[in-house]
């Protein structure tokens, strides 16, 4: 077992053994959980500014209607089955006043948590940011959205007690720096999370070979987001990143994200069900303008390559996985000298 599997929750994904015997039964499968599982993702219920999810409180369909605000909805529903049903790890029960979500996208857990807690009792903002106005028009009265880039200099205001930083692999060229600005706007005792794909395929039991074509795209996307500076694989050097920012009472944990239906436990297969789903809903929007305009290909070998792709996505014999890295970290008490 490789270091990389060694510093792992948990044990190997058993592997279902009851799986479809041919392709057609396999797509059929993986659309029937992505059609459960998409209810419970894209229709959500607003009712006097709060968000209901109609997977505990009911059915409203929410009008995504742009394809990518939809794959990034599905996301984050894949994230919270991942966390066991939660929005974040760090230890903030107490109820944090002043929360930053960087890189909002469509708003969806700044939204969550600003209603998941009692705002009677807790005099509790959250903020969102993004580079495009993608939120929804209504939020709650406690929720607000602004249009930022969280690379630039951060503008002056009150300190944060919880700052929050989900799937930003390939769109930050320097983590260093916003790991000190987030430091920085954060009060002694606050907490900043990072919640970080390392988005390197591997397989325990040897099936995934180099020359798999989900492999490849993988590596591609890599070697085009390295291009630019904006690294898709920073999950694992999280740790690094932060080390000489100053944080204290760093929490590490890592998670295994499979790709498809084969895992044999049900919670693992509902994650690789959605996983694959938006991997394969995504594949136009990770390579299209990647692949032509940082590695040169054509629109027509990036359309051969994708079907190439699906293809071998669908091969119940390989058992993808790549893990999820999360790093809950405190910003330590300044001690004076008396």
């Amino acid at each position: 077992m490789t270091s990389q599997t060694a510093e792992r929750q948990g044990v190997a994904v058993p592997v279902d053994q009851n799986l479809p015997s041919d392709d057609e039964a396999y797509s059929s499968e993986i659309a029937s959980y992505a059609t459960s599982l998409t209810s419970a993702v894209t229709n959500y219920n607003w009712e006097y500014g709060r968000r209901y999810h109609s997977y505990k409180e009911g059915s409203y369909k929410f009008p995504n209607d742009e394809r990518e605000q939809d794959r990034l909805d599905m996301l984050h529903h894949m994230f919270k089955l991942v966390l066991n049903d939660r929005l974040f790890l760090a230890p903030i029960e107490n109820g944090p006043i002043r929360v930053l979500d960087i890189g909002t996208g469509t708003g969806l857990w700044a939204i969550e948590f600003g209603t998941s807690f009692d705002v009677k009792l807790t005099p509790l903002t959250v903020m969102g940011n993004d580079l495009s106005p993608i939120q929804p028009p209504w939020v709650p009265p406690n929720v607000v959205f602004e249009v930022d880039d969280v690379e630039a200099e951060w503008p002056e205001r009150p300190p944060f007690d919880f700052i929050h930083s989900r799937y930003m692999c390939g769109s930050i060229v320097d983590w260093p720096r916003l790991a000190k600005q987030a430091f920085d706007h954060l009060k002694p005792g606050g907490w900043i999370e990072f919640q970080e794909f390392h988005l390197v395929n591997y397989s325990e039991d040897g099936s995934l070979k180099e020359d798999n074509d989900v492999n490849l795209l993988f590596k591609l996307l890599q070697e085009a987001c390295d291009r630019i500076n904006r690294p898709v694989t920073i999950g694992a050097d999280l740790e690094r990143i932060v080390k000489e920012t100053g944080f204290v009472n760093g929490k590490h944990q890592v998670f295994q994200l499979p790709l498809g239906t084969w895992p044999r436990d049900r919670r693992m297969k509902d994650i690789g069900a959605l996983n694959m789903y938006q991997m394969l809903d995504g594949l136009e929007a990770f390579t299209s303008a990647t692949f032509t305009s940082i590695l040169g290909w054509s629109i027509e070998e990036v359309q051969a390559f994708l079907v190439r792709v699906r293809q071998a996505a669908k091969d119940r014999s390989v058992h993808i996985l790549h893990n999820l890295y999360v790093k809950s970290l405190m910003k330590g008490y300044q001690l004076t000298m008396i």
